[in-house]
């Protein structure tokens, strides 16, 4: 039974590719605006879900399709991807010296059965006290202007953050170790394949 990622991120295809998953690519974008009043617990499930169910309209074969959303959370506020410098700057501001929560939505569809799981995953990331200075450098890496937070664990905003709680693969953008047991809990195999020495 084949993977596919209804994801265009090259993050989530890399946490998965690292991990020795073949799959297949099948983007699936939504309008992600956020319902007033809707929870970020809800609002990653819901996204995740949405994707899910746009690629299984699209795909053809036996198949589970792995969809999912991210989200940086603090004092209940959601910080999505930054659209400009400025707003970047804001963000990374407000997480200096603090600890922020990272959830991802994550929805899972088997195909052709339609069986769903679906869940959401809480990383707790602590980031350093950034000087002006160092926001500013950091901005002008070009690193923060697509990602939720306006940052990048796996780069070089990693400098910032000595610690955190859970998963890493989760702030990355895919928790990798809940979505192994997801895929085993749908029935998933893994198929090894054979290489010469």
């Amino acid at each position: 039974m084949k993977l596919i990622l209804a994801s265009a991120s090259p993050r989530r295809a890399e946490i998965l590719r690292d991990a020795g998953y073949h799959f297949t690519v099948l983007s699936s974008a939504v309008d992600e605006t956020r319902i007033p009043g809707e929870p970020p617990h809800d609002l990653v499930l819901r996204l995740a879900k949405a994707k899910a169910d746009l690629a299984a309209a699209r795909a053809a074969g036996p198949s589970i399709l792995i969809a999912a959303d991210t989200e940086v959370v603090l004092d209940g506020h959601i910080f999505g991807k930054p659209r400009s410098s400025d707003d970047a700057r804001r963000m990374l501001e407000k997480l200096s010296g603090r600890t922020h929560s990272v959830l991802t939505g994550v929805s899972l569809i088997r195909l052709p059965d339609a069986e769903r799981l679906s869940f959401v995953e809480t990383t707790l990331v602590q980031f350093a006290l950034l000087t002006d200075e160092e926001i500013t450098r950091y901005l002008a890496t070009g690193e923060p202007h697509d990602k939720a937070g306006a940052y990048a664990i796996q780069g070089y905003a990693a400098r910032y953050i000595p610690r955190i709680e859970g998963c890493y693969f989760n702030v990355v953008g895919l928790p990798l170790a809940r979505l192994q047991h997801a895929l085993t809990e749908l029935g998933w195999t893994e198929e090894y394949f054979s290489t010469a020495v």
